[in-house]
């Protein structure tokens, strides 16, 4: 069995070193001698250079393909990698000065006892240290006796990192209690449910002819509410697209593969495995054989045609090649339980012939040529032009995806806020065709222009004067809500419907009351059959009568208290150092010099550029 276990050391390796990316990247800076070109992050004066922040990137990719089974495919997958690392940079570096405030340390006698009491979570998820599903203390400890020197380094450091966080957290939460009377006050609003009539006055019932809205009104809201108005930056880009779909005939070819596969896999499930971890394209599944677990078809957000295939199926039987959106798949039903299928595919991707592919590669290399990477605006036309590809325009929100009808093209929204105007991208691969793109205008991040933003600051101004207007109408109207044997009645003879909710706890109202506090609490305040007075509330003016309560059982609140004290002081204790973290990130001085190095490329070794 220990040979067994340390046959798996490597993979848990793996797990351990992928997850230890912020700890040694911050190890690594900490060792920086000196400012340079090469810094790429600097946080209260600690400086993270090139190098070692190229290391944690690299880690974190590790960590990617560990997971998924690739690594990014795409410009802006990539920068949310690389966004997450220098964040863990940037905790990892404030959370180490902390410690170093506050005297935190971690001794080797803690690390030790911390190893065999306190296994990692991700190393209890793991197969390897588990027994009839639970996680075995007695393996995981066996597997320590004889764990290589590699690996026990990689475990302290994940101690070393853990440990000292456990003890911050105790420090900042060492005066957290939960008392039985929040205890109580919790579970009620948990608990309680009410029955209640609500009238609602709502300022969107109000006309636009009687909140006419001046120039004046709109410059002067406008001046007083800037800031309420920023948006991120635009760019607005013009493209061409070279084809590369496939045709009739790239299908055809790809559903002969598909037939033959399936002949070549019908031997069995073992035959089966063979073929797809052969000559799937699901990557991911084809490592398992094809195997694609069990699932709920209905919530499995497979395919429509793909789950129509496999409902065909009876256990053991293979369909005939089902095509969707990802091309055609054999798929074998391997198992059915209740609602729960377990099922296998094969994929084969509808591609481009051989002999076409050549052509269109050919022509993507003539767009590279005549039209990437050019600094003058024409370049674009008269490349489109001689090859005779159409030019269009869209626009992108920086953050955001370009998007071409229900396509996402990649990398195109990152390129767009890296170049200049008149700029063009290199050859970006889309599913269906070759693009470049060329930025031609720029709108910055920011307020614009009152002229731009007329129609938001219309309604605006609009809203707060229909506002007035139903605050004066609720104040004629609350005599009238008064009287009456119920709110129903007084509603009726004013001339409005007094509607029925619930029943509905604090925690779960319904819709009309989910965004006013006030009614809310007014609600649970009134004894059964009381009527509150006009509230006013953010989105109108209301009445709440209550109709009927059920309280909360004491008795099951007293079973179940040490529980839920238990869990209030551990969210109150993640809360708080959550939000202490937070704090020292939004007073922490950070420059981010990513984006000035990718266009200034330095040279971290003397030899070629890093970026």
């Amino acid at each position: 069995m220990m040979r067994a276990m340390r046959a798996h050391a490597k993979w848990v390796f793996f797990i351990l070193a992928a997850a230890f990316i912020g700890w040694l990247a911050y190890g690594q800076v900490t060792e920086i001698l000196g400012p340079g070109a090469n810094v790429v992050l600097r946080v209260n004066g600690h400086e993270v250079q090139v190098p070692e922040y190229q290391r944690a990137v690299q880690s974190a990719l590790q960590q990617m393909r560990e997971q998924s089974g690739s690594g990014p495919t795409t410009r802006e997958e990539q920068r949310d990698v690389e966004d997450r690392v220098v964040e863990e940079l940037i905790q990892n570096i404030l959370l180490a000065d902390e410690y170093r405030q506050l005297g935190i340390t971690v001794t080797a006698e803690e690390l030790r006892t911390a190893a065999r009491t306190s296994p990692l979570l991700e190393l209890m998820r793991a197969t390897e240290f588990q027994t009839d599903g639970q996680f075995d203390v007695a393996k995981y400890r066996r597997f320590l006796s004889t764990a290589t020197p590699d690996f026990l380094r990689v475990l302290e450091a994940r101690y070393r990192e853990e440990i000292p966080r456990i003890k911050l957290a105790q420090y900042l939460t060492a005066d957290v209690y939960v008392s039985d009377a929040r205890l109580w006050r919790v579970y009620r609003d948990q608990h309680d449910s009410v029955r209640v009539s609500l009238v609602a006055l709502r300022p969107n019932a109000v006309p636009d002819s009687l909140t006419p809205v001046t120039e004046e009104e709109l410059e002067r809201y406008y001046r007083a509410h800037r800031d309420d108005f920023k948006r991120p930056a635009v760019a607005f880009l013009g493209y061409t697209a070279l084809d590369r779909r496939p045709d009739p005939a790239d299908t055809a070819a790809a559903l002969a593969q598909a037939r033959a596969l399936r002949a070549e896999a019908a031997g069995g499930a073992a035959r089966f495995a063979e073929v797809a971890r052969r000559a799937s394209a699901d990557t991911v599944s084809a490592r398992e054989g094809g195997d694609l677990g069990w699932f709920v078809p209905e919530r499995s957000g497979f395919d429509a045609r793909f789950l129509a295939g496999l409902r065909r199926l009876r256990p053991g039987q293979i369909s005939e090649p089902v095509l969707s959106d990802f091309g055609f798949h054999v798929i074998r039903l391997d198992a059915a339980r209740g609602d729960s299928m377990r099922a296998s595919h094969i994929l084969v991707p509808v591609e481009l012939r051989p002999e076409r592919l050549e052509v269109v590669e050919a022509r993507a290399d003539s767009l590279d040529r005549l039209a990437s990477e050019q600094t003058d605006p024409a370049t674009l036309d008269s490349a489109a032009q001689l090859l005779h590809l159409p030019l269009a325009r869209v626009s992108v929100t920086e953050g955001e995806r370009v998007m071409l009808g229900r396509f996402v093209i990649p990398d195109a929204g990152v390129w767009a806020f890296e170049a200049r105007p008149g700029e063009t991208s290199p050859v970006i691969e889309g599913r269906f065709a070759f693009y470049v793109f060329r930025l031609d205008s720029l709108i910055p991040a920011g307020p614009p222009p009152l002229a731009q933003v007329r129609a938001a600051v219309l309604d605006a101004v609009r809203r707060d004067k229909q506002k007035e207007v139903i605050a004066r109408r609720a104040a004629e109207l609350a005599p009238a809500f008064a009287r009456g044997p119920s709110l129903a009645a007084a509603a009726a003879a004013a001339g409005f419907v007094a509607q029925p909710l619930g029943p509905f706890t604090r925690l779960t109202p319904p819709p009309a009351l989910g965004n006013e506090p006030l009614v809310l609490g007014a609600a649970f305040g009134l004894r059964v059959g009381q009527r509150s007075g006009m509230i006013a509330g953010e989105y109108g003016q209301y009445v709440v009568a209550l109709e009927a309560r059920t309280p909360a059982d004491s008795s099951a609140w007293l079973a179940q208290r040490d529980t839920q004290r238990e869990s209030l002081i551990q969210r109150a204790r993640d809360a708080r150092l959550q939000a202490y973290v937070a704090g020292l990130r939004e007073q922490a001085e950070v420059v981010d010099r990513r984006q000035e190095l990718a266009r200034t490329p330095v040279d971290a070794s003397g030899g070629a550029p890093v970026f």
